[in-house]
């Protein structure tokens, strides 16, 4: 339990924490505005960034509207990959780790309410003229970035591993040939 606990637990606790937080804060707009309304703190704002109350039964800028079913088995599947490959990941590799909580949280966040709102997912943060989305949605963007970063520090990394070997290959070859 412990190994399992050490294993998982820089995974599930932020995932955890997440997933509440993207509930919670859809919990506030389902619980204070009706469907459709829309709110700013201050009527200036309204035409940069407002909350509104909304639905979606696709996925991102709303694409593939009513197959919210199959983005909830999607989510399911990622979440497995993830717990499989997490304890992969080295800890030097904190970006791909941070990216892999993002998007499980973000993925079963998302899932939850397409559980919870017959195949739908709330949204309602609104900015400019940007889609509506939600906190789950920013995981799943911000996660992709956080991979991307991941995956150029690891090839920086193994460039640099490399430029190293062959700077000591160089130096070993050097002194093996009689050369000073």
């Amino acid at each position: 339990m412990k190994k399992f606990l050490r294993t998982y637990s820089g995974l599930l606790i932020p995932v955890i924490l997440i997933i509440g937080l993207d509930q919670l804060t859809k919990l506030l707009v389902e619980t204070n505005l009706a469907y459709g309304e829309v709110w700013a703190p201050w009527p200036w704002l309204l035409q940069y960034a407002r909350i509104i109350h909304w639905t979606n039964t696709g996925v991102a800028f709303g694409l593939f509207q009513g197959v919210g079913w199959v983005f909830s088995i999607f989510a399911i599947g990622i979440s497995i990959a993830i717990l499989y490959y997490f304890p992969k990941i080295a800890r030097e590799d904190w970006a791909i780790r941070v990216a892999l909580v993002l998007e499980m949280a973000g993925a079963l966040g998302n899932m939850i309410d397409r559980l919870r709102i017959k195949g739908a997912v709330l949204d309602f943060i609104s900015v400019g003229n940007f889609p509506v989305f939600n906190v789950a949605d920013s995981c799943i963007t911000v996660g992709v970035v956080f991979l991307a970063l991941g995956i150029l520090i690891q090839d920086q990394r193994e460039k640099n591993k490399q430029v190293a070997a062959s700077a000591s290959n160089g130096e070993s070859s050097s002194k093996g040939s009689g050369q000073v």
